[in-house]
């Protein structure tokens, strides 16, 4: 019996932040959601007759402004040009600002968005610093992101991923050799 197989899989990640302010920096507000939507279709023929099964499977997360479970007040987002070979760490109790210029500075993350451009050539590796935040449960571990690949981890209870001054602080981004990559970084979280 001879099949097809047709497997088509797009996803859409729309991550929507929205910002009001109410005077100056500290009076800031922060209200996200998160979209994300895998469609995929698998095809083949039985016998004479040619099936289809669709998959339409949503997630959608909405934080409100706050500190408990499904609420976030902070927000970093950047575009990294990471040179061959190189490493970026983020500090996230260092000096990362944000898109009005409040320090950065989390107690804990809600949702962690990595993004490496289709264009790159590289491969990237994630986390692995011995003051990693435990993203993927402990500092040494690490994951790799191949070009055009995204890493996406949303945790929306009021535990989140803590993160610890000088012991579980960094973001670690290791960029392979062979050319310079691009990498765009979203990362929600909370005050305390």
């Amino acid at each position: 019996m001879k099949k097809k197989l047709l497997f088509g899989l797009a996803a859409v990640l729309a991550l929507a932040l929205a910002f009001a302010t109410q005077g100056d920096v500290s009076a800031a507000s922060l209200t996200s959601s998160v979209n994300l939507r895998l469609n995929s279709t698998l095809t083949g023929t039985v016998g004479l007759a040619t099936a289809s099964v669709p998959l339409d499977q949503p997630y959608s997360k909405t934080f409100a402004n706050g500190v408990g479970a499904s609420q976030a007040d902070k927000v970093y987002t950047t575009q990294l040009s990471i040179t061959t070979g190189a490493t970026t760490d983020l500090d996230l109790q260092g000096s990362l600002l944000d898109a009005l210029g409040a320090a950065f500075t989390p107690a804990k993350l809600k949702c962690v968005y990595i993004e490496s451009a289709t264009a790159n050539t590289t491969n990237l590796t994630l986390f692995g610093d011995a003051a990693s935040v435990p993203i993927l449960n402990t500092a040494a571990t690490t994951t790799t992101l191949l070009p055009g690949g995204l890493f996406f981890m949303c945790n929306p209870p009021l535990a989140g991923i803590a993160v610890t001054a000088a012991t579980a602080d960094i973001i670690q981004i290791t960029n392979a050799s062979g050319a310079t990559a691009t990498v765009n970084v979203v990362l929600i979280g909370t005050s305390s």
